[in-house]
C-alpha cells in the first residue's frame, strides 16, 4: 500500500510592528522549510519516501505494514501523530495500491482524516472523475479525448485500448488507458530529484511599494538558485504568487529561454511576471517563487554568448555560492538586500 501525506503547512508569522523587518533572513524558506524534518519522521516508518515539495510525501509502507504488524490506516496514523508531536503539524492522507491513486486520495481527504482506496474501490473511485485528473493528462490531450466523447476516466477506462491509441498515439495511449483503470507503473523513489523548488516572502505589513517588491522577489530568486546550484539542478520555468491583504492570491507562470539555476536570469523572470500583473496600488502580503520542471544541470544545455559580463556574473556567482557554503547563507549578498 502506498501513503500520500499532505502536510497542512502555514505560512510564516506576519509581523505585528511597523519595527521589524520587510523580509526574512536569505535562506528561509516559508512553509516548505518544514518539509525536510518531516520526510526524516517519514523515514522513521518507510525507508521509502519520495519527497512531494512544497507540502508532500509519498510512502510505500508494504514493507512497514510487515515489520510494525499495523496495515495502512494504522501507519498513517502513526505518522499524523509524530508529526503532530514533533513538528506541530497536521496533515491529509490517501493510501492506494499505487502511488496515482494514493495521490487522488490525498487530495480529497478532509483535514486530518485518511482516505483509503483499495483495489476493490478502484474502477468505482475513478469512474466520474473527469480525465484531466489523471496523471500526464494535461489540458490538450483532455480536449482531444473529449472531443471524442471519452470526458470521463469511466468512459476511457470502458473503451478497448486500440480505440485509445488511435487518437493518441501508440505509447501515450496505454498510459492512459492504463492509468484509467488504476494501473500505475510508476514508483516510489527514495531521495528523488525534486520536480520543484519553492520559497516565500511576507511582508511585516501589507505591501504596496514597488521597490520592496522588487527586494523580496531578487531575495527569492538569490535562494531558488543557490539551493538548485547546490544540488546541481536546473529549472525550465518559473511560476510568480502573489498573496493579498484579503487573502486572495494571483499565480503566473512563465517557460525560461533555457533550463538555468543563474540567479539573475531567474530575477529578470521573475521581475517581468511582477510587471505584467500591474500591482500599483495593490496590498500584498506575500510572494511565493517556485521553480518548475527541474532536472539535473549535466542534462541542460546552454546558449553560449560572447557577453563578457555574463560570464563575469557567473564566475562571481560560484565564488559567493564558495563562501555561503564556507560562512553560511548571509555571507554574500546582493548590495539591495544587505540593508
Amino acid at each position: 500500500m502506498i501513503l500520500c501525506a499532505r502536510f497542512l503547512l502555514a505560512p510564516p508569522a506576519r509581523g505585528t510592528g511597523g519595527g521589524e523587518a520587510a523580509l526574512p533572513a536569505l535562506g528561509a524558506g516559508g512553509g516548505e522549510a518544514a518539509l525536510p524534518a518531516l520526510l526524516t519522521l517519514a523515514e522513521g516508518i518507510s525507508p521509502v519516501v519520495q519527497a512531494l515539495p512544497p507540502d508532500g510525501a509519498l510512502l510505500d509502507v508494504r514493507g512497514a505494514q510487515r515489520y510494525f504488524g499495523r496495515d495502512a490506516v494504522e501507519l498513517a496514523a502513526l505518522l499524523r501523530v509524530r508529526a503532530l508531536a514533533h513538528c506541530g503539524v497536521d496533515c491529509v492522507i490517501g493510501a492506494g495500491p499505487v502511488p496515482m491513486l494514493a495521490r487522488m486520495a490525498a487530495r480529497e481527504a478532509a483535514p486530518g482524516t485518511t482516505l483509503v482506496v483499495t483495489e476493490e474501490e478502484c474502477a468505482a473511485f475513478l469512474a466520474g472523475k473527469p480525465v484531466g485528473v489523471l496523471d500526464g493528462v494535461g489540458p490538450v490531450t483532455a480536449r482531444t479525448l473529449c472531443a471524442y466523447g471519452l470526458d470521463s476516466v469511466g468512459r476511457l477506462a470502458g473503451v478497448p485500448l486500440a480505440v485509445v491509441q488511435r487518437i493518441l498515439g501508440t505509447r501515450a495511449g496505454r498510459e492512459v488507458w492504463e492509468l484509467a483503470r488504476g494501473i500505475d507503473r510508476t514508483a516510489v523513489v527514495p531521495n528523488a530529484l525534486s520536480r520543484s523548488m519553492a520559497a516565500e516572502r511576507t511582508f511585516g505589513i501589507d505591501e504596496l511599494d514597488q521597490v520592496e517588491h522588487r527586494r523580496a522577489l531578487l531575495s527569492l530568486a538569490e535562494e531558488l538558485g543557490s539551493r538548485m546550484r547546490g544540488e546541481r539542478q536546473v529549472c525550465r520555468s518559473l511560476t510568480l504568487t502573489v498573496r493579498y491583504a484579503d487573502r486572495s492570491t494571483t499565480t503566473r507562470t512563465r517557460t525560461l529561454r533555457e533550463p538555468t539555476a543563474h540567479s539573475a536570469a531567474l530575477a529578470d523572470v521573475a521581475y517581468a511576471l511582477h510587471e505584467a500583473l500591474g500591482l500599483q496600488r495593490a496590498r500584498v502580503r506575500g510572494l511565493s517563487l517556485r521553480a518548475e520542471d527541474m532536472t539535473a544541470a549535466e542534462r541542460a544545455a546552454r546558449q553560449l554568448t560572447f557577453d563578457p559580463a555574463d560570464e563575469r556574473a557567473r564566475r562571481l556567482e560560484e565564488v559567493a555560492d564558495r563562501a555561503r557554503a564556507k560562512f553560511g547563507p548571509r555571507a554574500v549578498v546582493p548590495g539591495s538586500l544587505a540593508a
